[in-house]
Parts: structure tokens; C-alpha cells; sequence
């Protein structure tokens, strides 16, 4: 079986009886476990700890339409679907079509209240993580094994292992909720559940996920030795590095030193940049030496409306018959780009950029061309079009099934850290410039088929430039509006986009709407929580 994710499902039916009971979130499921039954036996802790893994792709027992969370719709409430809609529907790259499709068009226009229901499922389902987490490290204590009779020396060596993975998912929802909202309420496996976690700010936060990362470090797997679908090392210092590149928004420091030194252990790990960069967004993208962290899809065993099922479907039926390259049925025409995000593509060294798969044409009518400006988000011919995702396999085979995706979210790759090492020498940390030239140079050579049409000089290399070739390599992946960020693009009006501020040639946004607002249903739940400022 290519894919871990498929030991999960059986788990998700056995719901830990007290993971939503932290969050004042109540489950839907019936079929609930007490603790003592799922961890009575090694393969129950296997169940569980793959569990853990399993809420970053599923929703819900039942099939991709349920939800475990009361009150929250699948729809809403999908990890990479909530993270690509926040992080990218919010910016200058994605446009959908849907407008009535829950919160979509407050995200969109950048008009969105504590009310907005995507809000609310990113928060709940991220906090459900952070419950998942602390419930395993409750019960795979020394002393909860020894009481269970669980003392085989290779089984506690792997729930040993299952707690230092856990712990970094753990750290992953916290760093998340660092980024999107600026501060959470805090949980940990000491606190008795019930408990009403204390509000912690964005440097609270910071700290924690930093040292959670740093002591679990050694205790893991090195780079690329782990089973599919079960992070190591990399994964870690990943997410360190996106936090020190991020440190100057976060917690008002310099740490570019530090994400220039994870960038290198990273690198050292033996991963390499795929030959074709599309074939890092299809169906058998499981294979790629180039993915850090994928979050996987299987659109058999594991169906749900997640990133890469939207994306997929998401690209079919604006323009010309394109159904039958992607391997998978459509959403006829529910993504476009905006204009600002087409022009990162302009002139001649990007005539043969594999990454421009920008569309122009209208489905039915190959001789007509849409145009790039988007002045009504509801007329699906205005506005360019993208093919980066794709259902089938880097062979041409289509995935298991024609509506869920097969292709993995990839959460992290070796070019964002070629391009956060490049990024961070320039603001000052203490990389190597020439080193800086040749990573950026190695994604502009990939992506014109091993030419150097496309490479830069050192001149070139600039903040301004990185901003733009960022968009270019990592569109659609989840990075956009924390880049934006970090160069002082994203509120302000020093630029601006199509919709941004809900006007069709954009407008200044206030600088509050940085971090988005803790949602009305969670501050209810728990009086420690305050609202951020602006909301």
C-alpha cells in the first residue's frame, strides 16, 4: 500500500472519548471508545497514533460530507482545504467562483468577520489536532504502558518513537495557530481534561513550539529513514526555519542565522529537486525526493474535499475541453487567478517556464480568449485560468476516482527551502550569496527543462525579485499571505490586488487583518480567549 494514511480510517472510528472535551467542541460520533478500551493493546496505540496523523486529511467517520465536529461542517472544517483558503484565497493568487460556498467570498474580498465559517473550521479542526496529540501522550506514559501489561521492548520502542512524531504535530497546530491567528489557548498532556487553557500570544506561542521542536530533534528519525506519510527530522526543522524567516513578524527578531542553519540540515538530508516540477502536484507524487511533508490523499480509502481534490477539480471546465488532463470530473470552472499573480509570468524568460500553465481560453469556445481582469468574481469567463494540479500520475494513469484526488498536499518541499535560504541571506543572516544565486538558479533551470534561459545574475537577486519567485514556484501551496506578510505587501496599500478590500482593482486593508479573528463560537467556549484587536 503506497500510502500510510489508510491505516487511519479504522481508527477514526474510535474517536477519543475526551479529545473534543479540551476545546468545549462536542463530538458527533456514536461510536466512541473509552480510553482505557482503544489503548488496552499495542495495535490500539498503532490505531491511535495513526489517528493523529489521519485529522490532517479526514473530517469525520461517515465519508468526506461528515463531520466529528458539532456545529461545523465538513466543508469547512478540512485541514488543507481551511489552510489553502486562508492562506491563498485571502491573496493575490486564487479566485472562487462560488461566492455562496461558506465564507469563501468574506475571504476572498478580505471582508471576513469572526463569523466566517472557513475561520471557524481551521481554528476547531487545528485545536482538535493540539486534543488528539495531548490524549496519545496521556496515555503512552512508562507508567500508563506498565499498568496496561504492554513491556515488549520493540513495542515500546515504537510508541517511544510515536511520541516524539505526536509531539511535533502538536507543535505543528500551535505554530499554525501562532501564524493565523496570533495567539490560542494552550493545552498540554499535564492539564486534566475539561481543562480551560490559558490564552497564549504569539510569543508565548513561539517559545513553545521552539522548544517542544528542539527536544524532540534527536529522538527522531533522520531525513527520508521514516515510513511514507510519517515525518522525520526534516519535518521539524521545517517548520523552525518557517518560523525563524518569520521572527521578525512574530516575535520582533532576527533569526535569520538560525533559519539559514535548519535550511542547511535540511538540504543535507538527501532530498532532490524532482526533474519535472509538475509532477511534484500528481496522483503518484508519493515518490517525490523533493517533498518534505505531504499530507496525503487517496480518493479510495481516504475521500474527502481537501486541497488537492479542490485544486484538481477546481482547474476542469473553463476553457477547452480540459477534463481528460487532470483525471478527475470538475468543478467547471471554480478556480481563476488574478491579474497580479499573471503578471509574475510577464516577458520573455518565462516563454518556456514549465510552471506558467496559465490558461486563456473559454471552455466551448476555442477561438475565444477571457480576459485578465476579473471585474465581476461571478462571471467565470474573466479571468485567467491554472493546470498545476492533476489526478493522474506522472505516467499518464488516471487516479482510483473520478471526483477525490489521489495527489498528496505538499506541505513542505526542498525549493521553498532553497528559496527561505536565499531569502535569508539577503536580509542579513550568514549564508553564502553565490550559494543563495545557485539554489534560486537550480529551480529557474528545472523549470526550463535543464536550460539556463531562465537563470539570473547576482544582480538580480534582490527581496523584490524572491517575492515574485516565490509566487512563481510555490503558487497554490499554502505559503502566499505569510509571504506577503513578511515583505509588508499584504495589508496597507502598497500593493494591491484584484478584490483586495472588496474592490474589483483593489484597495488598501487594515494592518489588523495580519492575523485573523478568534471565532465567536471559541471565545464562548472559553472566557480565557480575548478577541483580537480590530474585530
Amino acid at each position: 500500500m503506497k500510502k500510510y494514511i489508510v491505516t487511519t480510517i479504522a481508527v477514526l472510528t474510535l474517536i477519543f472519548q475526551s479529545c473534543t472535551d479540551d476545546l468545549n467542541v462536542v463530538s458527533k460520533d456514536d461510536d466512541v471508545l473509552s480510553s482505557d478500551v482503544l489503548f488496552s493493546t499495542p495495535e490500539g496505540y498503532k490505531r491511535a497514533f495513526a489517528g493523529v496523523y489521519g485529522n490532517l486529511t479526514l473530517t469525520g467517520v461517515l465519508g468526506p460530507d461528515n463531520s466529528s465536529l458539532e456545529g461545523v461542517d465538513a466543508g469547512t472544517s478540512q485541514f488543507t482545504r481551511c489552510l489553502l483558503y486562508m492562506q491563498e484565497l485571502t491573496t493575490d493568487e486564487l479566485v472562487w467562483s462560488y461566492e455562496n460556498d461558506g465564507g469563501t467570498a468574506e475571504l476572498q474580498r478580505n471582508i471576513w468577520t469572526a463569523a466566517n465559517p472557513v475561520i471557524l473550521g481551521m481554528f476547531s479542526r487545528t485545536m482538535v489536532s493540539v486534543s488528539y496529540a495531548n490524549e496519545f501522550l496521556r496515555q503512552s506514559t512508562p507508567e500508563k504502558l506498565s499498568s496496561r501489561g504492554i513491556n515488549d521492548a520493540a513495542t515500546l520502542k515504537d510508541i517511544a518513537l510515536y511520541r516524539q512524531e505526536v509531539r511535533v504535530l502538536r507543535a505543528y497546530a500551535y505554530y499554525n495557530m501562532m501564524d493565523l491567528f496570533g495567539k490560542a489557548p494552550m493545552y498540554t498532556e499535564n492539564d486534566p481534561v475539561n481543562f480551560t487553557g490559558p490564552e497564549f500570544n504569539r510569543k508565548q506561542l513561539f517559545e513553545f513550539v521552539e522548544t517542544e521542536l528542539k527536544a524532540v530533534l534527536p529522538d527522531l528519525k533522520a531525513a527520508r529513514t521514516n515510513e511514507y506519510g510519517r515525518l522525520d527530522q526534516s519535518m521539524a526543522r521545517m517548520i523552525l526555519a518557517k518560523m525563524y524567516l518569520n521572527a521578525q513578524v512574530y516575535i520582533q527578531a532576527d533569526r535569520f542565522n538560525d533559519c539559514i542553519a535548519m535550511c542547511n540540515a535540511i538540504i543535507d538530508g538527501g532530498y532532490t529537486l524532482k526533474s519535472k516540477y509538475l509532477d511534484n502536484f500528481k496522483a503518484d507524487n508519493n515518490t517525490s525526493q523533493e517533498i518534505i511533508f505531504g499530507i496525503q490523499s487517496d480518493g479510495a480509502v481516504s475521500q474527502n474535499w481537501g486541497a488537492t481534490t479542490v485544486l484538481t477539480n477546481g482547474q476542469i471546465g473553463a476553457w477547452e475541453n480540459n477534463g481528460a488532463d487532470f483525471g478527475i470530473g470538475g468543478w467547471t470552472g471554480a478556480l481563476r487567478i488574478r491579474k497580479e499573480f499573471v503578471q509574475k509570468f510577464d516577458g520573455a524568460k518565462f516563454s518556456q517556464d514549465t510552471r506558467n500553465t496559465i490558461g486563456k481560453g473559454v471552455a466551448g469556445d476555442p477561438g475565444k480568449q477571457r480576459s485578465i481582469d476579473i471585474d465581476d468574481i461571478g462571471v467565470k469567463t474573466q479571468g485567467y485560468i491554472l493546470s498545476k494540479f492533476s489526478n493522474k500520475t506522472s505516467t499518464g494513469v488516471n487516479g482510483i476516482s473520478s471526483t477525490y484526488a489521489d495527489t498528496d498536499f505538499p506541505l513542505f518541499r526542498l525549493a521553498d527551502v532553497y528559496l527561505m535560504y536565499a531569502e535569508a541571506t539577503l536580509r542579513g543572516g550568514n549564508g553564502t550569496i553565490s550559494q543563495a544565486l545557485n539554489y534560486v538558479n537550480a529551480l529557474r533551470q528545472r523549470a526550463n527543462s535543464n536550460s539556463t534561459v531562465g537563470n539570473i545574475t547576482l544582480g538580480e537577486l534582490t527581496l523584490d525579485f524572491l517575492i515574485d519567485e516565490r509566487a512563481r514556484e510555490l503558487h497554490w501551496e499554502a505559503h502566499r499571505r505569510q509571504d506577503l506578510i513578511r515583505f509588508g505587501k499584504y495589508t496597507g496599500g502598497s500593493y494591491n490586488w484584484a478584490w483586495k478590500g472588496n474592490s474589483s482593482k483593489g484597495i488598501a486593508i487594515p494592518a489588523y487583518m495580519s492575523v485573523f479573528p478568534i471565532p465567536e463560537g471559541s471565545l464562548g467556549a472559553n472566557k480565557n480567549l480575548t478577541q483580537n484587536t480590530g474585530y
